[in-house]
């Protein structure tokens, strides 16, 4: 027997929606004004919502009513969260479906532009105690390398992760327990980060980022661990991965003087963009401070700043993303899709894009909100390339279309 409604109705959309806006079937049920018992065969694919009913549902979600009939993306490869407890379940299925809009987000955008190459260490581990120390040092080393950023300070990590083909988000998630998670896109062959905003803290940020990428790197293969101590060890992985990233050993080392104070630690932290406690770490995975003096240190941290915050963190404004931004923008500037077209070329909200993209509040509501791009003289880098201000580009090259 077929089932009733708009026959393209996608069931799975439904469930998306509601990891999305954390919403019960009951909520929503009342929301849309129809039983739950409905909601529930939607959910199902048992039965579709009627064409009057979807436009009401779409309207009460904030999606466009076509979105619905989308076929849904493959789900990102084994996301990684830093908490696995099960109070935050709810939190990570609302998290795993943003990563997965903004995965459509970046494939309805990807029609029209070609995205830089992936460019990341290749691993192919299948267990984490595969991994050493040393192999996480080497992946570091050569990251930087493969990014040319040498071994000095990384002025703007998330620039440089971008760069490198890496789709990254942030966007204030109401869980502040989870900082950060990833995934890998099978659709589109590349990494997605996204970071919490709930913290303005540019030092946090920047480590989490670094943090994300070791996962990248190193655990795309590996299934998402289920007992505690495998979690752990793969959280200790990523962890040594942004310390080495951001701390190169060959230079860092030569700037420590030992035993450190914590005035040192203050004058590090504000030089190289790493919080002192990561300092502590490093120093330690080092072995330029032996247990005792790692212990010595937290606990004169904590006496004398606090568990939870240190002096300077505000002095840092977090990285922010620009290359989904960057996307549209110069998708509007070269007139593949009127600015107020965009939204509904994806489906999605206005709100819940300018949050995905990093998009200004407002964005959408008048041209004037779009970059003009100067026209560059013959001697400059070629048109494709976007820059925003002074600062480093990101490139990627406009699609040839027929």
């Amino acid at each position: 027997m077929s089932r009733s409604g708009v026959q393209s109705f996608q069931s799975d959309r439904l469930a998306q929606v509601l990891a999305a806006r954390r919403l019960s079937q009951v909520q929503l049920a009342t929301m849309v004004g129809v039983s739950t018992a409905t909601v529930s065969k939607w959910r199902s694919g048992a039965q579709a919502p009627e064409h009057d009913t979807l436009s009401r549902l779409a309207t009460v979600v904030s999606v466009t009513p076509e979105w619905f009939t989308r076929p849904i993306s493959k789900k990102l490869g084994s996301p990684l969260f830093r908490s696995n407890a099960s109070a935050h379940v709810a939190a990570r299925e609302m998290l795993s479906a943003r990563l997965e809009w903004a995965q459509d987000v970046a494939i309805s955008l990807g029609e029209f532009v070609d995205y830089p190459d992936v460019n990341l260490p290749e691993r192919h581990y299948t267990v984490p105690e595969q991994i050493t120390s040393e192999d996480i040092e080497l992946a570091a080393s050569e990251c930087r390398r493969l990014w040319g950023l040498g071994t000095s300070v990384i002025q703007d990590l998330a620039l440089a992760a971008e760069g490198a083909g890496v789709i990254l988000v942030r966007e204030e998630t109401g869980a502040a327990q989870i900082e950060g998670f990833s995934g890998w896109s099978y659709e589109i062959d590349r990494p997605f980060i996204l970071l919490s905003a709930d913290k303005d803290n540019g030092y946090r940020s920047r480590f989490d980022l670094a943090h994300e990428l070791g996962h990248a790197i190193f655990h795309r293969y590996i299934e998402r661990p289920t007992d505690g101590e495998r979690h752990k060890l793969i959280e200790q992985q990523a962890h040594r991965f942004a310390g080495a990233l951001l701390l190169p050993a060959e230079t860092f080392a030569r700037e420590v003087r030992i035993p450190p104070t914590l005035d040192d630690l203050l004058i590090l932290k504000s030089r190289w963009g790493v919080s002192g406690a990561a300092i502590i770490m490093r120093l330690h995975a080092l072995e330029l401070i032996d247990d005792d003096q790692k212990v010595s240190l937290f606990k004169r941290r904590s006496i004398r700043w606090g568990a939870k915050s240190e002096p300077g963190d505000s002095d840092r404004v977090p990285e922010r993303p620009r290359l989904l931004k960057r996307t549209i923008d110069l998708i509007v500037e070269e007139k593949v899709m009127p600015l107020e077209m965009v939204p509904n070329h994806i489906g999605l909200s206005v709100t819940d894009l300018e949050m995905l993209a990093s998009l200004p509040a407002g964005y959408f509501e008048g041209r004037n909100n779009v970059i003009e791009f100067a026209r560059l003289k013959s001697s400059s880098p070629p048109p494709d390339t976007l820059w925003v201000g002074n600062s480093t580009v990101v490139p990627f090259s406009k699609r040839s279309r027929a």
